[in-house]
């Protein structure tokens, strides 16, 4: 079968989806390495959790409570006014309060409160080898003498880091409940530290606004006893300024002063209103003017109309800009929505200039109105003129005694809310639960360290095994052949153990001419004519048969690639069983360097191939014959390395000698030297009807066959198909899938019998 034909009956290998036969096998190839690596993880794990050092977790919780401020300042003040605290109603705040439980300045006060400096268990460091024996000199020298300052200070630092390591802190939710948490080796020692902490949390806030308070009173005495100083000043000069100019006041206030001051107040307003009217006028009249109707100015105008057109126009632009983007800008939709921009903008111009005009209006009411007052103004101010001078001063001097007065009085009821709050604190949180000497270890977590060795200890084991079956090379499977070869697969040659002299027949009997076997594999097929073997032999004939065609005198070729593949084997037995056919069967051993044939059964060979090619020896002289079954062997005897084997095989000698064989015997078997490393084969390759190709199961790599494929292409055009030999059985289900035949050789025993 050539390669088109084959090629028929071949899987696509551009078929995709998941193939779950091959996924089935390679769970079945790789499975035992995967649960190796999960049971050494796992007694790993175990080894881990069942030795660890147990750890204790005690938690207690704290409620930041924002009731406390309000009572507080229902207490503090006569109304809902704020007291000062900040409030306790966002995020920030919350999550500032668990980093200030995880504070070193927390950390400090418990320390300082269990003293926890010399607790055994914060004393259960490992000193270095140099430090001990520093230690230990230091204690010859001077044993009374005390530790230094330095020493205990880092200590207690030491205590501090490791106290803050080993608590936590964090929110429940979204809730104001903080949880506090500490770990240690003592379940009673874990409650006892975690209460520690949270009521050294409630003194620091005790103490950090009580400090705060304090401060602030202080601050406030030193400032309100200068502001009533200038504030006593300041009235003293107020009252002396009237008796030396002789300002006399109605209702606190001249008379003159009080016309003047309500023309002022009124000419102000005219001012404001003029500038307000000139401000809209000249904005507009700018929008006008630039030509940019979608200003800012325009959305600060009161008119619904121009905001309507200018949000349509906006929603306009942003539908021409998508047009535009997705179908360019000459499509005729945003053509056309450029064109009711146009549109917007012409008709919201109209209306910018009917709302200039009422601007304009506006401004020259409010300018004359301006003026008229400006008019009023200098006329009391001229009426009032030798006053004028003094009543400036006047109420410069009465300003100052009033902001003075005000500042006073301001200070001094906030001194007497920080003097009330100094001495009743209030703290906005409290304790919810306290913490409980726990019953169980939080760490190690047994199942859960369990269940992940074992986890990580098969997906190192489906690792290992991914990369063993990305790293298969070899030929495993018929499908493998037909894929990657593009050639007939004939069948597989079970793995047979080797026993020397197990089956070769009495020397007596066989005689100097006759074939001598040494190993039981030799005769494999004549010992068992019914086994798997035979059949794959059978196999290995029809398909060089069809591939020879019907010629008298078939010369058949066994070849492989590399050496010791089996070829010599299965060429042997192959011989073999055409002879106890009934056929005439020659077999050559044609490998001129290394002859395998030879050694298996031609131990009664003193020469061959070579002295009747070379020497001319008589050929009937050096064959051998099988009493049993017929074969005839031609042998091959080294005596000499032979330089020119090549050319010894594509020699007219040889080819005259296999002309002469094929009109005596039906099939020529020729051994030829692997295709690998000599070009033996490829020499003779043109006086060879068919060859059979021998591959090792699970030892010869297939870019090896493939590059030799690729190189012989003479020797594939006339192969018959592919032996894979010494398959092992008990292995080989493992790459094959269900619905391949060799998978159910089991099922095949009626048809085999493998003993003798």
């Amino acid at each position: 079968m050539d390669k088109a034909q084959t090629s028929e009956f071949l899987p696509s290998q551009n078929e995709s989806g998941i193939d779950l036969n091959e996924i089935v096998s390679t769970i079945k190839r790789q499975w035992r390495i995967v649960a190796l690596c999960g049971i050494l993880m796992l007694f790993l794990g175990a080894a881990f959790a069942f030795t660890a050092t147990p750890k204790y977790t005690a938690s207690s919780t704290l409620f930041i409570d924002g009731d406390n401020k309000q009572i507080a300042d229902q207490l503090l003040s006569d109304g809902n006014r704020n007291s000062g605290y900040p409030t306790r109603d966002d995020d920030a705040t919350v999550l500032s309060e668990v980093e200030i439980l995880r504070s070193e300045r927390v950390a400090t006060l418990v320390v300082e409160r269990l003293d926890l400096v010399n607790d055994p268990e914060f004393q259960k460091r490992a000193p270095s080898l140099v430090s001990t024996v520093v230690t230990t000199l230091k204690s010859l020298v001077a044993s009374d003498t005390p530790p230094k300052t330095e020493d205990v200070e880092a200590l207690k630092q030491d205590v501090k880091e490791a106290l803050m390591r080993n608590t936590s802190a964090s929110r429940v939710g979204r809730t104001y409940i903080l949880e506090v948490d500490y770990v240690s080796r003592s379940p009673e020692t874990a409650a006892k530290i975690a209460n520690a902490i949270v009521d050294a949390y409630l003194e620091d806030q005790y103490n950090s606004k009580f400090d705060a308070t304090r401060r602030a009173s202080d601050w406030l005495q030193t400032r309100i006893e200068a502001l009533r100083q200038k504030s006593l000043d300041s009235d003293l000069l107020v009252q002396k300024f009237r008796a030396e100019k002789g300002l006399i006041a109605t209702g606190g206030e001249l008379v003159s002063e009080q016309q003047l001051t309500q023309i002022n107040t009124n000419l102000v307003k005219a001012q404001s209103a003029a500038a307000d009217a000139k401000s809209k006028y000249d904005s507009v009249q700018a929008v006008v003017a630039s030509g940019d109707i979608r200003s800012a100015v325009v959305g600060s105008l009161e008119s619904p109309v121009i905001n309507k057109l200018q949000q349509e126009a906006l929603d306009v632009s942003r539908r021409e800009a998508e047009i535009s983007k997705r179908f360019g800008r000459d499509h005729y939709q945003a053509v056309l929505l450029r064109s009711k921009l146009q549109e917007y903008d012409e008709v919201m111009f109209k209306e910018l200039r009917r709302i200039a005009g009422t601007y304009r209006q506006e401004y020259e009411v409010a300018s004359a109105s301006q003026k008229a007052l400006e008019g009023q103004v200098a006329a009391a101010t001229s009426t009032s003129a030798v006053a004028n001078d003094d009543l400036v001063q006047l109420r410069e001097h009465e300003r100052a005694a009033e902001t003075y007065k005000t500042l006073y009085e301001t200070y001094l009821q906030r001194f007497q809310e920080a003097s009330q709050r100094e001495s009743f604190p209030v703290t906005a949180a409290r304790v919810v639960t306290r913490a409980e000497p726990p019953q169980d270890a939080s760490y190690p977590k047994k199942p859960l360290i369990l269940a992940l060795a074992l986890v990580m200890g098969c997906g190192v084991g489906a690792a290992i095994g991914a990369y063993r079956e990305f790293g298969e090379r070899f030929f495993r499977t018929g499908e493998q052949v037909q894929k990657e070869l593009s050639m007939e697969f004939i069948g597989q040659i079970p793995l047979e153990k080797h026993e020397a002299g197990g089956s070769k027949l009495d020397a007596s009997r066989v005689g100097p001419r006759g074939v001598l076997s040494k190993s039981n594999l030799d005769r494999y097929i004549i010992d068992h004519p019914l086994s798997s073997f035979a059949e794959t032999i059978r196999s290995a004939k029809i398909a060089a048969d069809f591939k020879a065609g019907h010629k008298s005198g078939r010369v058949i070729g066994m070849v492989s690639v590399l050496p010791r593949e089996g070829k010599s084997t299965v060429a042997v037995n192959f011989a073999q069983h055409l002879a106890k056919q009934g056929s005439r069967t020659l077999l050559i051993d044609a490998d001129l360097r290394n002859p395998g044939a030879t050694r298996a059964i031609g131990a009664n060979a003193r020469s061959g191939l070579y002295e009747v090619l070379s020497e001319s020896q008589s050929v009937e002289d050096v064959l051998l014959t099988d009493v049993e079954t017929g074969l005839v062997f031609l042998p091959t005897i080294i005596k000499q390395r032979i330089l020119f084997s090549a050319e010894l095989l594509s020699s007219g000698a040889m080819n005259d000698l296999l002309a002469s064989f094929s009109k005596t015997f039906d099939y020529i078997v020729l051994d030829l030297p692997p295709l690998g490393p000599v070009v033996d084969a490829r020499a003779i390759s043109s006086k060879i009807d068919s060859f059979l190709m021998i591959i090792e199961w699970g030892a010869t790599a297939r870019r090896i066959v493939r590059t030799a494929v690729q190189t012989h292409p003479s020797i594939m055009r006339k192969c018959a198909g592919v032996i894979l030999n010494k398959v092992d059985l008990s292995k080989v289900k493992l790459y094959l899938h269900q619905d391949e035949n060799f998978y159910h050789n089991s099922r095949y025993g009626d048809y085999y019998l493998e003993t003798k």
